[in-house]
C-alpha cells in the first residue's frame, strides 16, 4: 500500500533548517475552544438559513449550535503559522488544524500550550474496483426512458418514485470526491440541467471543482461517474436517480499516486456541505492503510469522527464500504473508514440479480456493529463517460452502489420530510430485501439488510390510500384517484399497478374511491 509521501517545499520562518526542508502533512488537534461570554449563537457560525432549518428539524444533539460550530481562533492559527508551518485547512468540528511542516516545526507546534496532539495524515482511495468501459445505449421503461440506467434503477425501485412525481425536487445533495468534469450533454438538458449551488476545491483552495492546470489526467474521472449516476438527464440514453436535485460539490482528493491525500480535506468538505444546507452527503472515498482493524470502532478515524458530527447535525450521510472482498467470517472485516461511523449508511455492492459482489467489503466494525448495511448494484453500473461528452460507461465498485443509494435517499427524503437520520435508516433497513425475506439482517455482516426498495421505504408507516406519503388521506389523494380513473395506463414497473390502483387489478374505480373515503383523515 502507499506510504506517507514527503514533499520538498521552501519553508520560511525561524525553524528553517535548509532552503528546501522536507515536510509532512500533520493533523494538529487543539485543546478546548474559548466560549464567548454570550455563549454560542447561530450568528457566530457559517451556517446558512437552510442548514439551520435542517438542524432545527433533525439535529440530535442539544440546541441548534454548540462550540464545535465555532471557528478555530485566529490567535491559534497565527501562532502555528508564525512557526513557519503551512496551514492547509482547519476543522471547526474537530477543533483541529491541518499543516505541512518540517520535523522541527512539528516539535515546536507540539510545544504550544493549546496543542493537544499531532498525528500524520494519509492518502484516501476511491472505492472503485474497475475502470470505465464504453457502454451502448439501450431501451428504457415506464414513463421515463432511462436508457443504460434502466436496470440499476429498477432494481432499487426508483422509477416507482418517479411515477409519483418524486424526482429530487427541493433536495440538496453534497458529494465529496476527486473532481467533476461537467461537459457531458446529460448534464446540460434544457428541461433538467445540472444545478450546482455551491462548490469548492479543497485541494487547490478555489471555487473550481473541474479540471485545472496541474491536475492528473485521471483526477476528475471518479467524481464524474458518481455525479452522473445521480444527476444525468438525457431521456432515451440515461436518467439518474435524483435528476431534479441541486448539488454541492467538494473536491477533496488528489488522484496522483505520488501525492499525499489528507483526511482533512474530507472533513473540511463535509463541514462545507453541511453549513451550506445540504440534506444529505455522499462519498465514495475511504481510508484504511494506516488504521488497524481494531481502530474501526466508530470513534477513531478522523473522517469517521467528522461523519458522526455531521449525522448528529441532521445531515444524512452515505459512504462506500470498500472493495477489499468478503469472507463471511465475523472475526475479520474489510470495511474502510468512514464506513464504521455510527449513523452513516454504509453501502455494499451487488450484481444485477441481488447477489453480493465478490469485491464488496464486509464487517462487522471493531465494536461489533453491522456494516455494510444496504446494497445496490455495484457491478457494471452505467454512468456518463468521464471524457466523452456523448458517451456512457460501465464502472464497478462500492463507489457506484453508493450514489445509487444516495439518489434513492434523496427521493425518500423528498417524499418523507418527517424522517431524520434515524428514520431514513430505519425505513430502508426494514424494507430491504434480506430483512423482508428473513426478518433480520445478514448475521455474517456481508449483505447488511439487503438491496433497498425506495418505494417500500417511502410507504413505511403510511396508509395504503396515502398516495403522496404526507401522512394524510385527504383531497390530494382523492384527486389522484379521480384523475387516474379507469384503466391503469402507466403502471409502476415494480408492482405492475398504478399508484392509485390499491388492489392491483389494473383498474382505478369504486374500491379505490371507497378506500380513500374510509381512510379519510382530512
Amino acid at each position: 500500500m502507499l506510504s506517507l509521501a514527503l514533499v520538498a517545499i521552501a519553508i520560511a520562518g525561524p525553524f528553517q533548517q535548509a532552503q528546501f526542508a522536507p515536510t509532512r502533512a500533520m493533523w494538529v488537534e487543539l485543546t478546548e475552544k474559548s466560549i464567548p461570554k454570550h455563549g454560542v449563537k447561530v450568528s457566530d457560525t457559517p451556517l446558512t438559513p437552510r442548514a439551520i432549518a435542517r438542524r432545527i428539524s433533525h439535529r440530535t444533539s442539544p440546541g441548534i449550535v454548540d462550540s464545535r460550530d465555532l471557528p478555530v481562533s485566529n490567535d491559534r492559527l497565527n501562532a502555528v503559522a508564525s512557526i513557519g508551518a503551512d496551514i492547509r485547512t482547519e476543522s471547526r468540528w474537530l477543533n483541529a488544524i491541518s499543516v505541512n511542516a518540517t520535523d522541527e516545526e512539528i516539535r515546536a507546534i507540539a510545544a504550544l500550550p493549546f496543542v493537544q496532539s499531532i498525528t500524520p495524515l494519509h492518502r484516501s482511495q476511491p472505492a472503485c474496483a474497475i475502470e470505465e468501459r464504453p457502454l451502448e445505449v439501450d431501451g428504457g421503461v415506464a414513463s421515463l426512458d432511462y436508457g443504460v440506467m434502466t436496470d440499476q434503477l429498477l432494481e432499487i425501485d426508483v422509477p416507482s418514485m418517479h411515477l409519483r412525481g418524486v424526482h429530487g425536487e427541493g433536495m440538496i445533495i453534497g458529494i465529496l470526491d476527486t473532481g467533476f468534469h461537467r461537459i457531458h450533454e446529460a448534464f446540460h438538458s434544457t428541461d433538467h440541467p445540472l444545478d450546482v449551488i455551491a462548490e469548492w476545491d479543497f485541494v487547490s483552495n478555489d471555487g473550481n471543482t473541474g479540471i485545472e492546470t496541474g491536475d492528473d489526467p485521471n483526477q476528475h474521472k471518479h467524481g464524474t461517474w458518481i455525479l452522473g449516476t445521480i444527476a444525468a438527464y438525457m431521456p432515451g440514453s440515461a436518467i439518474g436517480a435524483a435528476f431534479e436535485a441541486k448539488f454541492i460539490l467538494a473536491k477533496t482528493e488528489v488522484y496522483a499516486t505520488e501525492t499525499v491525500i489528507e483526511e482533512d480535506y474530507y472533513v473540511a468538505g463535509l463541514e462545507f456541505i453541511e453549513a451550506n444546507g445540504a440534506d444529505l452527503a455522499t462519498s465514495s472515498l475511504g481510508y484504511i492503510d494506516w488504521y488497524t482493524p481494531e481502530m474501526l470502532d466508530g470513534l477513531t478515524a478522523i473522517t469517521t469522527r467528522g461523519v458522526n458530527i455531521a449525522t448528529e447535525n441532521g445531515l444524512v450521510c452515505l459512504t462506500a464500504a470498500g472493495n477489499a472482498g468478503n469472507d463471511a467470517d465475523l472475526l475479520t472485516h474489510t470495511i474502510i473508514a468512514p464506513a464504521d461511523a455510527f449513523d452513516v449508511i454504509s453501502c455494499g455492492a451487488a450484481y444485477a440479480d441481488g447477489s453480493i459482489a465478490g469485491f464488496s467489503s464486509d464487517g462487522p466494525t471493531a465494536d461489533g456493529r453491522l456494516k455494510p448495511e444496504l446494497l445496490a448494484r455495484g457491478v457494471a453500473v452505467a454512468s456518463v463517460h468521464s471524457t466523452n461528452a456523448t458517451g456512457f460507461s460501465a464502472v464497478s465498485g462500492t463507489s457506484l452502489s453508493t450514489p445509487l443509494i444516495a439518489g434513492a435517499t434523496a427521493l425518500l427524503m423528498q417524499a418523507r420530510d418527517d424522517l431524520g437520520v434515524a428514520g431514513i435508516r430505519s425505513a430502508f433497513f426494514s424494507t430491504a430485501s434480506d430483512f423482508v425475506a428473513n426478518g433480520q439482517a445478514d448475521p455474517l455482516s456481508v449483505r447488511g439488510y439487503g438491496v433497498i426498495s425506495t418505494i417500500a421505504a417511502a410507504k413505511t408507516g403510511r396508509a395504503i390510500a396515502d398516495i403522496n406519503f404526507d401522512g394524510l388521506v385527504d383531497a390530494a389523494d382523492l384527486a389522484a384517484v379521480l384523475s387516474a380513473w379507469g384503466l391503469c395506463t402507466d403502471p409502476d414497473p415494480a408492482t405492475g399497478a398504478c399508484a392509485a390502483d390499491f388492489d392491483g387489478n389494473g383498474t382505478i374505480d369504486g374500491p379505490e374511491l371507497a378506500l380513500v373515503l374510509s381512510s379519510w383523515t382530512g
